[in-house]
């Protein structure tokens, strides 16, 4: 039993933890207003439901943000060891940007960036 004890103790501390900070959440909650517990609009009666369809025009949008997103999320760590890899991770760079592109260009050609 001595090889058990600090593994469950720990277990034991642990579990008191969770349920202290459990009971202080219960205590301290601010009791709900059905109006202000709506998930959208700022508690305004909804108009519409939240699980409504989208409008097909939203895809060609969705794909430009995400193609921009991808883009930084892979420049800024490029960025720290591009001095590093040397001539490799430019060419590298520019053809993912290249890949980029051509889907960017793909929404345009589809009427993405359109707002009529």
């Amino acid at each position: 039993m001595g090889a058990y004890a600090g593994p469950l103790s720990m277990l034991l501390v642990a579990l008191a933890g969770i349920g202290g900070l459990h009971l202080l959440a219960r205590v301290t909650a601010v009791v709900p207003d059905p109006v202000q517990d709506l998930p959208f609009l700022s508690g305004h009666d909804p108009t519409e439901h939240a699980l409504s369809r989208f409008h097909v025009r939203w895809y060609p949008v969705t794909l430009v943000f995400l193609a921009f997103d991808v883009e930084m999320l892979f420049m800024y760590p490029w960025a720290v060891v591009v001095a590093d890899v040397g001539a490799g991770a430019v060419v590298e760079m520019f053809v993912f940007l290249g890949v980029l592109l051509a889907g960017v260009l793909w929404a345009w050609r589809e009427g993405a960036l359109r707002w009529v």
